[in-house]
């Protein structure tokens, strides 16, 4: 019996899931998320193919970040300048753009190559409870 390997071609119809973030521990639910961006909850799973489907993640502002990490973890980035670092601790991060926070900390659990960049396509993260997706019919997520 051979093992099955999905093909590009065989991955027609695409779920779309609704996460809800609020009260949710940040890495907890980026896993997740991760997971079904992957398509790791599927039995047709296959590594080398996107086979995961699309996840919409709501109330972003609401995550929670345990322990000291809202005031120590430092989100940084770099313009390419020279003396051009950027550091911003979470806390303000989460005030300013909480969406960023939280898909950042999904992305960073995908393939860091061409499937994750076309996986992370699939993820919509939003500040509050509304998102634009309701004629995608989503279904919500119950599994954290």
């Amino acid at each position: 019996m051979k093992t099955f390997m999905a093909k590009p071609q065989d991955i027609k119809n695409r779920k779309w899931y609704v996460l809800d973030a609020e009260g949710k521990v940040l890495g907890r639910l980026a896993a997740e998320a991760a997971r079904i961006l992957r398509g790791k909850h599927k039995p047709d799973f296959t590594p080398h193919v996107d086979t995961g489907d699309h996840v919409i993640v709501i109330n972003a502002e609401k995550v929670v970040l345990t322990g000291k990490k809202l005031r120590d973890k430092k989100y940084i980035r770099h313009s390419g300048y020279p003396g051009g670092l950027k550091v911003m601790n979470y806390e303000k991060l989460m005030k300013t753009r909480p969406e960023l926070a939280v898909e950042k900390a999904i992305v960073g659990m995908l393939p860091h190559n061409r499937l994750g960049s076309r996986m992370a396509k699939k993820l919509k993260v939003y500040r509050g409870p509304e998102h634009p997706h309701q004629a995608q019919k989503p279904e919500p997520w119950q599994a954290l």
